[in-house]
């Protein structure tokens, strides 16, 4: 049952010393200079505020690495989870995302329970830098009104309205919000350019503030949009809830666990890959939904493990998941000692982080390359971005997924091959008796392929009085594949042939007996249903 063990239990017990506590914290305290500017973006950018966006990375970020299958894995916010935040905030309240969140965190420890971890790897990767890349042009154009200093009550949640609503407010850009805000991304572009261990975000944060204040600047900060935030964090608390209300939320509560399941394990293979360690996937799962149950209890957002935030631990010297706790106790400490400073931070500067973060999550060069392959993989990718962007995460997400897996059934029948009597390729033909024929299937018979059987059946110029079915190069049977073959039982039992059956491995051999057709006659070997066949056709 390792599956299911944190993997802290499995460091301490390897020996936890002093030396790798003092490089765990070193990493916790690294990683949470990088996460405290980029959890109050968050919380804005999904339409909440910044201290929600620090209780995730808290609550959150403390128990994906307490609980979770990954030894190095830094959980909170991220930018996958704000279109789906903000639409659902729009649509059910801010007690509607909790509600939405506790749901998603039970789908993500069911699915760990029910082992589906190693399922994640199987999700189309153009359904992902599809949704991804819509993911990073919300975000991006999320922030516009704050770069540029708009006059606006409001911005729409849907893209061309907010677009639109730009356009109008255009006459209203304020200059010291956009210089602010043009320094902020300057400062961050720079810094990781020339010295990227500099924690580039908390800079250009703490130097707008500073100038805004300096100056005397009239430029929009956390504290003018956001007056009463609170200093610290509140006792966990049950969101009030309806059956109507919940079945409401249920689809985004699917989007969420989908999201964070796919992101956390992304996360926790590129760990793997960076300190040659071996991840739990069903106990990352579980770890998941108990953190986004604690976050929602605690009024927070959903919560994933982050890649560039593990990245960051790993490359600061993490050994152990005591680095991620770290760095939710060294968050919590800022927001209790420092939590009134964030009054000061530039809305402007926030909105520089996001627009970095929007084009690190693009991955521009995966998309223009994915682009270069066969039309089928473009049209699903610019499907799903164009569904994101413009309608909806869990539309894209579903029409995505639907598409790929039709795409790659359809690809998957061209590969399978039903030979019949009349094809050129069946070298057998000539030791077939007089009054049988032979049909081969080699390959996977799925629903995508079964019609093709009763295609090469009706092909038949006279009828045989028995039938041989070589299957010895299927590997595998579904529903439809069954139903096929029934049909053609039926038929050939309406024209008085006999059906042999050769060659079936465990599966199909498995489906076919569930599915009762009743006495079937099937031998192990080509050459024994051939003898058999000689004496059918010879007794009439």
């Amino acid at each position: 049952m390792t599956a299911f063990v944190p993997k802290i239990v499995t460091t301490i017990r390897e020996g936890y010393s002093l030396a790798t506590f003092r490089a765990d914290a070193a990493a916790g305290a690294t990683v949470a200079v990088v996460a405290l500017p980029l959890a109050m973006a968050l919380g804005i950018a999904s339409g909440a505020s910044p201290d929600k966006g620090l209780i995730t990375a808290i609550v959150a970020g403390f128990l994906v690495s307490a609980l979770g299958g990954s030894r190095v894995q830094i959980g909170g916010p991220t930018g996958a989870f704000v279109v789906v935040v903000f639409t659902v905030i729009a649509r059910h309240g801010y007690d509607g995302l909790i509600l939405a969140t506790l749901l998603a965190g039970i789908i993500l420890i069911a699915a760990g329970y029910a082992r589906l971890g190693a399922l994640i790897r199987f999700i189309p990767y153009t359904v992902v830098t599809g949704f991804t890349a819509g993911i990073a042009v919300i975000i991006a154009s999320s922030q516009i009104r704050d770069f540029l200093g708009l006059d606006m009550a409001a911005v729409p949640a849907d893209f061309v309205p907010k677009w639109l609503a730009y356009v109008g407010a255009i006459r209203t850009i304020d200059a010291p919000t956009v210089a602010v805000g043009m320094a902020a991304l300057a400062i961050i572009l720079m810094l990781k350019r020339i010295a990227p261990r500099v924690p580039a975000f908390l800079v250009a944060v703490v130097l707008a503030s500073i100038v805004v204040v300096a100056s005397g600047a009239h430029v929009a900060t956390i504290g003018s949009r956001f007056p009463a935030m609170p200093s610290g964090i509140a006792m966990p608390a049950f969101p009030v809830w309806t059956l109507a209300k919940l079945q409401a939320v249920l689809p985004s509560a699917f989007t969420i666990a989908f999201l964070a399941g796919v992101e956390a394990l992304l996360s926790a293979v590129v760990a793997d890959g960076m300190i040659g360690s071996r991840h739990r996937s069903n106990q990352e799962l579980v770890a998941q939904g108990v953190a986004n149950i604690a976050s929602a209890l605690f009024g927070g957002l959903p919560a994933t493990g982050a890649i560039a935030r593990t990245a960051t631990a790993i490359k600061a010297g993490a050994r152990t998941p005591v680095a991620g706790m770290l760095h939710a106790v060294f968050v919590l400490l800022f927001v209790v000692f420092g939590g009134r400073l964030m009054a000061f931070v530039p809305m402007a500067a926030l909105a520089a982080i996001l627009f970095v973060v929007a084009w690190g999550m693009s991955e521009k060069e995966r998309f223009v390359g994915l682009l270069r392959m066969p039309n089928g993989d473009r049209a699903v990718l610019l499907l799903t971005f164009g569904l994101t962007v413009l309608v909806d995460l869990t539309v894209a997400i579903g029409v995505g997924v639907t598409l790929a897996a039709l795409l790659f059934m359809a690809r998957m029948s061209e590969t399978v091959a039903i030979t019949g009597p009349d094809d050129d390729a069946l070298t057998e033909r000539g030791t077939l008796p007089d009054g049988v024929e032979m049909f081969r299937i080699d390959g996977p018979f799925f629903f995508g392929v079964a019609a093709g059987l009763m295609d090469t059946y009706r092909r038949l110029g006279s009828v045989p009085r028995v039938l041989i079915l070589r299957l010895e190069q299927v590997p595998m049977l579904d529903a439809s594949g069954v139903a096929a073959i029934a049909e053609l039982l039926r038929r050939a039992d309406a024209m008085h042939t006999r059906v042999i059956l050769c060659g079936l491995s465990p599966q199909p051999t498995a489906m076919l007996a569930r599915a009762r057709l009743g006495s079937m006659v099937s031998t192990a070997t080509y050459a024994e249903a051939l003898v058999q066949a000689r004496a059918m056709s010879a007794s009439g």
